[in-house]
């Protein structure tokens, strides 16, 4: 009898995805501890690990070359993006360069300067109030205490944090954003909805040095691909160990009671 010759398994076309896959790194093994936890300390080290082969070196978006540079910055960033900020601020700062030059102005003259940022009516109370606090009570620096941060008008714990952890390198927080607040329930590292509660689950499972670096990479992330409306999932290296409900490509089982 004559052997049949075995016949050569045939390979499958890539797809578009599964491409992307492979170019973004996403075909990698799964962590080997399994868990239906996603509290799972293992999983916690497994996205630490990617968002920082993803994002090595995350900075503040918002420009600044001083500390009280960045407290007006992120004041005004409040419901307005960084990149509008980042238009305004070097107007206002070259009318106003110093604490003590806007502790000297009105919130009437400030207005013009950052209407575009949207709510210019209470942003430039805050700014005034605020200089003349740091002028008044901290001798013309911005504090580098949280305590003494949260009495600046205008600022609660997001700017302090923003402040403390970006200029000062000083980690007392968790930056919680719209996209850490949304990234983190995405991620189902809180259910919670409120900004403090989810800073303080994210505070009690992420290490303190990765603080500062966490929040960046989640704003990143959640600029770059995880976008709310139309998230890149089949581009994301978090793909294969999220579970998020509203995906646009997955490879693994979505969790549809997730809250997003």
């Amino acid at each position: 009898m004559v052997a049949k010759k075995r016949s050569k398994p045939v390979k499958k076309k890539p797809t578009a995805k599964s491409l992307k896959v492979a170019e973004k790194g996403l075909a990698r093994k799964p962590i080997k501890k399994s868990s239906s936890d996603p509290l799972d300390p293992a999983r916690i080290r497994e996205i630490l690990k990617r968002l920082n082969f993803e994002y090595p070196n995350p900075k503040c978006a918002l420009t600044h070359t001083s500390a009280w540079e960045l407290l007006v910055a992120t004041i005004l960033s409040a419901q307005c993006t960084d990149v509008r900020v980042n238009i305004v601020t070097p107007g206002l700062f070259a009318k106003y360069p110093t604490p003590q030059s806007l502790a000297a102005a009105t919130p009437e003259q400030i207005e013009p300067e950052i209407r575009s940022t949207g709510f210019y009516r209470n942003k430039a109370k805050s700014i005034v109030g605020a200089a003349k606090k740091i002028i008044s009570e901290f001798g013309g620096k911005v504090p580098t205490e949280m305590e003494k941060l949260l009495t600046l008008p205008g600022v609660a714990r997001k700017t302090a944090n923003v402040v403390l952890g970006s200029f000062f390198g000083i980690a007392s927080g968790v930056v919680v954003d719209t996209h850490v607040h949304r990234l983190s329930r995405r991620l189902q590292l809180t259910t919670e909805d409120d900004p403090k509660k989810i800073e303080q689950n994210l505070m009690a499972i992420i290490p303190q040095e990765k603080w500062i670096d966490f929040s960046h990479q989640l704003i990143w992330h959640g600029r770059k691909l995880c976008i709310a409306r139309k998230p890149k999932c089949a581009e994301c290296p978090l793909e294969n160990i999220c579970h998020a409900g509203d995906k646009t490509w997955s490879s693994v089982p979505v969790d549809k009671t997730a809250k997003l």
